[in-house]
């Protein structure tokens, strides 16, 4: 080794670390310039329709998800469907609310394949609440008609009161 060889070890160092994977991830901040969620934790969509992914080795399961086009950017993501028959709840054009699955890494969890999300509510009702019989499912169209016409809307939700209570 000669005099300059420190030097020629730090270049040749540097200039390699680059083939690293997880150096140039963490270098060049990828994992924020791909999150769909933009940092978020939650995030709203709209369901374009409805799917079944088949899980992983050894389960044979098929998994119900869904696919949802964001609001705030427009990426689309598939959101696992939590819950015993909660797909049932979930319409096209419905707005769910989707939160990150837990995996490890911003991964997908468990035995379903390149699924990173979950849906925790749809049209502003709790999705667990939903498919255990707490409460019914909510009617999007009442709260964009209240945003038009606030005065017709107030109306018509009264009256609506009035029908289910038999007055």
């Amino acid at each position: 080794m000669g005099l300059k060889a420190a030097k020629k070890l730090k270049k040749n160092r540097k200039k390699f670390r680059w083939k690293d994977h997880h150096y140039k991830v963490r270098t060049l901040n990828l994992y924020a310039k791909s999150d769909p969620l933009e940092g978020a934790n939650q995030a709203k969509g709209i369901v374009l329709q409805k799917v079944q992914k088949e899980a992983k080795q050894p389960n044979s399961a098929m998994r119900k998800c869904c696919k949802v086009q964001l609001k705030k950017n427009g990426k689309m993501v598939t959101a696992f469907i939590p819950g015993n028959l909660a797909q049932k709840f979930i319409d096209e054009h419905d707005e769910v609310m989707i939160e990150r699955i837990g995996g490890k890494q911003g991964r997908s969890k468990g035995d379903i394949p390149g699924v990173r999300f979950k849906v925790i509510k749809v049209n502003d009702q709790p999705l667990h609440r939903l498919w255990r019989g707490i409460i019914e499912k909510g009617r999007r169209w009442a709260k964009k008609l209240q945003a038009i016409f606030p005065a017709t809307a107030q109306v018509w939700s009264a009256e609506m009161v009035e029908d289910k209570n038999g007055r």
